[in-house]
């Protein structure tokens, strides 16, 4: 059989596990519901409840389009089952470049099975479109150093802009990725490009101009919008997110076989870091070029996870080109470890991993989103009762999701207090038997400041309970 079939193959598994969760998580969740208010705020002007100016603007863009041809949930989730589509894709043609095709349709698989990657595989949300980018950025790199391609060099700036805009976030994955291309290639070999490097450059920077002119006036600052995104880091000290990539590595990443062959990666690249060092020491001998692109894989995976882990709090999602670029290195480790047996053990790989795809699905579907659909069984009934065509605002725990099933614009509590009520808008205090970031009764009566009220009770079955909703007039 064909090797194209196998990837058609995959696509089509990664489709239908898809379309599977789909019904497990039918409701947007908080995350989902941030990018969703965006686009459909640009497609008819509906409030875009919990929105913030750290938010990239990417996704929201390809949302508006989605949105245009059919106004609902599922026309956004498409939005992410073609991002992720494209990353697989990117990963097979990426990995065939730097193993063989048939290796190729493994790592695709072994990521497709991971739990960090297939939990959000149905959610509309960017870091798996991002990763795809990145992983483009890095072959470009790779490709500007063994081929000498001057095309690769001028077409970097494009897909970092591509990436940076779709997620902000990549900002530190490209720190990492540029540390270790100048530490494996060495300064000379950049500086070499000479004239190419500096227009590269140019092009960057002009492309960041239209971000940078926007957070000067929103934020003071050239920088402020990334600083900002930096600060919204849930984390409870400075390297809280790397002390989780430590705990979690790597099963919670890749799963049962990802993660055996991730540890390979590592194996991989440490013998190809100590070649890099012997080769500076005198008599060290020439470096194959195999090794400085295993060393800069290597290392660029490894500090993706160290930044970020200083930079934010941990999350799996953030470090899906880690996985992907220790996957590659391992399958390659594992095939040269078993010499002539690479193509038996490499078919079994690509079979229990296919079939464990439809097991982690399952751990997903009755493990992961269990929790946040018991949550919507409380917002979404709600947020639709309070609909309105009438303006309308909602203050709550949980903006997003209310802004999205109610067409309302929503704040939080302590958002509300900061602000002048808008005028001719039926205001809403919605509280939860067991909700979040609720006022306690003095701080509730300080809020309503003496003004009439209307309040009715509304029943759920969800995880936080009742809603009390408490109109002011």
């Amino acid at each position: 059989m064909p090797v194209e079939a196998y990837v058609v193959g995959v696509l089509l598994l990664a489709c239908g596990v898809w379309a599977w969760l789909q019904d497990e998580e039918p409701h947007f969740a908080h995350e989902e519901a941030v990018y969703a208010n965006k686009a459909r705020f640009w497609l008819d002007g509906t409030p875009d409840a919990g929105w913030g100016l750290y938010r990239p603007v990417g996704l929201p863009a390809l949302g508006r389009l989605a949105l245009a041809v059919h106004d609902d949930v599922g026309a956004l989730r498409v939005v992410a089952l073609l991002l992720s589509l494209f990353t697989l894709t990117v990963v097979y043609l990426v990995a065939a470049q730097w193993l063989s095709r048939r290796r190729a349709v493994v790592v695709m698989l072994l990521l497709l099975s991971g739990l960090g990657f297939l939990r959000r595989l149905p959610e509309f949300l960017n870091d798996i479109g991002a990763t795809g980018l990145l992983l483009i950025v890095v072959f470009l790199v790779v490709r500007t150093q063994e081929k000498k391609n001057s095309r690769a060099l001028l077409l970097l700036p494009f897909v970092t802009l591509a990436a940076f805009y779709l997620r902000y976030g990549v900002v530190g994955n490209l720190l990492a990725i540029t540390s270790a291309a100048v530490i494996a290639y060495g300064p000379r070999a950049w500086l070499a490009q000479g004239r190419r490097l500096g227009l590269a450059a140019v092009i960057l920077v002009l492309g960041l101009l239209p971000h940078f002119v926007y957070a000067t006036r929103t934020t003071g600052s050239p920088l402020g919008i990334i600083f900002w995104a930096t600060d919204q880091a849930e984390r409870r000290f400075v390297g809280d997110g790397l002390v989780y990539y430590v705990a979690i590595f790597p099963y919670r990443l890749a799963g049962d076989l990802g993660a055996v062959v991730m540890a390979a990666g590592l194996v991989a690249m440490g013998g190809a870091i100590r070649r890099l060092w012997r080769s500076h020491r005198p008599h060290g001998g020439e470096l194959r070029m195999h090794d400085r692109r295993t060393a800069f894989l290597g290392m660029s995976a490894v500090l993706i996870c160290v930044v970020l882990g200083l930079a934010t709090d941990g999350e799996p999602r953030f470090i899906y080109l880690s996985v992907v670029l220790l996957t590659v290195l391992g399958v390659s480790e594992t095939a040269d470890r078993v010499g002539h047996w690479a193509s038996g053990v490499l078919a079994a790989v690509a079979v229990l991993t296919a079939v464990t795809v439809l097991g982690t699905a399952q751990v997903v579907a009755h493990g992961a989103m269990p929790g946040p659909e018991r949550l919507g069984a409380s917002t979404v009934p709600v947020a639709r009762q309070l609909a309105s065509d009438e303006p309308c605002l909602l203050v709550t725990g949980y903006e997003p999701e209310m802004g999205w099933y109610s067409g309302c614009d929503a704040v939080t509590y302590s958002q509300y207090r900061r602000m002048e009520p808008p005028p001719h808008t039926r205001v809403s205090l919605v509280l939860f038997e067991r909700g979040r970031l609720q006022p306690g009764p003095a701080a509730l009566k300080q809020l309503i400041g003496g003004r009439e009220t209307t309040t009715r009770r509304i029943p759920t079955r969800g995880a936080v309970g009742d809603a009390t909703v408490i109109t002011l007039h």
